[in-house]
């Protein structure tokens, strides 16, 4: 069985790559576990100065995975919990670059927003759809989305669930740089190295003035997320009568 996550050290840049193409890298419970123990174990790395989290083609992240969590029930979302890969990203010490490659949804989205810098392909793709399966978000895309795009285009994304390509993410603030799909990883290693030649000791100072910075808008905002997710109870046996048609919806979207 290959591997849920590939980990490839360039220099000081640790590149994690969520690997699991046939379904769009959702995150099971493989998944998490895997992630989750990556960055943490990368985190920790002295030698490790910055870190680039990418997905094998043909999707960066399409979030949680709706078939386990219908199988599932409360368990698969307890592994959230135990091991939470999401909040993680956000959490990280060692700046993190998102190169994102493809279709980015849901909590593949929440994943990405945890980055510090986020670089796309011309062919990424991005869409909230929380809402349209009957979830609420509980990995903090109701606190940074806004920070990034602004309230109204967060709503917009939120409340309608639609697909935007990468082109529009640039211009409203969503990805910092588009490139060219076969040159996203250099690119992104590129970066990352130039973060990695800054002393560790300064780079994550810098990050933690940032974070600090930006603290007293998060932490407000991710309680209230966090609360509203906890009550609510989504309809699990409708998860996947809902991910089939949000699937068929995107696919009309994306063409």
């Amino acid at each position: 069985m290959s591997p849920r996550v590939i980990v490839d050290d360039v220099g000081g840049v640790r590149v994690l790559t969520m690997n699991r193409p046939d379904a769009r890298n959702a995150l099971d419970g493989a998944l998490i576990s895997a992630l989750y123990e990556a960055l943490v174990a990368a985190d920790a790395q002295p030698g490790v100065r910055a870190v680039v989290l990418t997905g094998t083609d043909p999707a960066f992240c399409a979030g949680i995975d709706l078939k386990e969590a219908a199988r599932d029930g409360e368990a698969y979302f307890e592994k959230h919990r135990a091991q939470p890969c999401i909040p993680q990203v956000a959490r990280m010490a060692t700046p993190v670059i998102g190169a994102i490659n493809g279709a980015t949804f849901t909590g593949g989205l929440e994943l990405a927003l945890g980055c510090d810098v986020l670089i796309a392909s011309e062919r990424a793709v991005f869409a909230d759809t929380h809402a349209r399966v009957g979830v609420l978000p509980g990995g903090g895309l109701t606190a940074r989305l806004p920070l990034l795009v602004g309230p109204m285009w967060a709503r917009r994304l939120s409340y309608t669930g639609e697909v935007i390509d990468a082109g529009l993410a640039l211009r409203i603030g969503l990805v910092s740089e588009l490139v060219a799909h076969e040159g996203l990883l250099d690119r992104a290693i590129e970066l990352a190295t130039s973060v990695a030649e800054v002393p560790a000791e300064t780079m994550r100072a810098l990050k933690n003035i940032y974070v600090s910075g930006a603290a007293g808008t998060i932490d407000a905002a991710l309680a209230a997320e966090r609360a509203a997710a906890a009550e609510h109870r989504p309809d699990l046996a409708r998860l996947e009568q809902r991910r089939a048609a949000v699937t068929t919806r995107n696919r009309r979207q994306v063409r």
